[in-house]
């Protein structure tokens, strides 16, 4: 698209996000009310859910916008090049409204105040290592499977967030605009206001630490695709190169 910034783009930021957080803390939500006070089921059903919802939405959002659904991915993807720098606030103010909303939306499907404020505390050295070896490894994830594997990146990223629910003391977080939303909800996946700061402090240092390690390994980082995951890019310049 020529002449300005192609706005379908932040829009499917926008809408991802929205249906990430939905899932999120819809699922969380319902879990704690079906669980009957079984905190390890209650996890286990909020991440398959998540999970199973950020496939759907990768593959859904891929082709118009490379379906980041987060600032860290975002900014990650601005330093290597991979994304026009006219949509890098685009897609940071589309990701953190659409977060937001997604929030609200779980409110209001459960019969919840819309507007809430969460008590659920999250500080600490375990809990910031955790946010930093989640986000470390989601942008990892990411960045070596747009290079090498990017038609199966929606699954790899979809079962490493399901996993890092379980292995990281926070729960993997991983995402700003997540990490923001969630503030906003006093329920099952909810994060108190005062302690937002320092998980999005530690999620841009592990971002920016995968991000120099994935420089370092892969030395031809140019062969990288723009796209979190773009097999069509891929079937594009293949089909491209068969017509010279």
């Amino acid at each position: 698209m020529s002449g300005g910034i192609d706005w379908r783009k932040p829009a499917a930021e926008f809408i991802g996000t929205a249906f990430l957080l939905a899932a999120v803390v819809g699922s969380g939500i319902m879990a704690e009310r079906l669980s009957a006070g079984n905190a390890a089921i209650a996890l286990l059903a909020n991440a398959v859910a998540t999970g199973a919802a950020l496939f759907a939405l990768i593959h859904t959002f891929a082709p118009i916008s490379g379906a980041h659904f987060n600032p860290a991915v975002t900014l990650v993807m601005g330093a290597a090049g991979a994304i026009e720098r006219a949509l890098l606030l685009p897609y940071l103010l589309c990701q953190s409204a659409g977060a937001i909303i997604g929030v609200w939306a779980a409110h209001l499907m459960f019969d919840m105040s819309i507007l809430q404020a969460s008590a659920h505390t999250r500080t600490g050295i375990g809990q910031w290592a955790g946010e930093f070896v989640a986000t470390f490894g989601l942008v990892t994830v990411i960045e070596s499977g747009r290079r090498r594997f990017a038609s199966a990146l929606p699954a790899s990223v979809a079962l490493y967030i399901t996993a890092a629910y379980w292995f990281t003391s926070s729960t993997s977080f991983a995402n700003p605009a997540v990490t923001l939303a969630r503030s906003l909800t006093d329920t099952f996946a909810g994060i108190a206001p005062a302690d937002v700061p320092a998980f999005i402090a530690v999620q841009a240092i592990g971002a920016s630490a995968a991000f120099l390690a994935i420089r370092a390994l892969y030395k031809d980082s140019h062969s990288a695709d723009p796209g979190l995951a773009s097999p069509a890019l891929r079937q594009r310049e293949l089909a491209q190169s068969s017509d010279v």
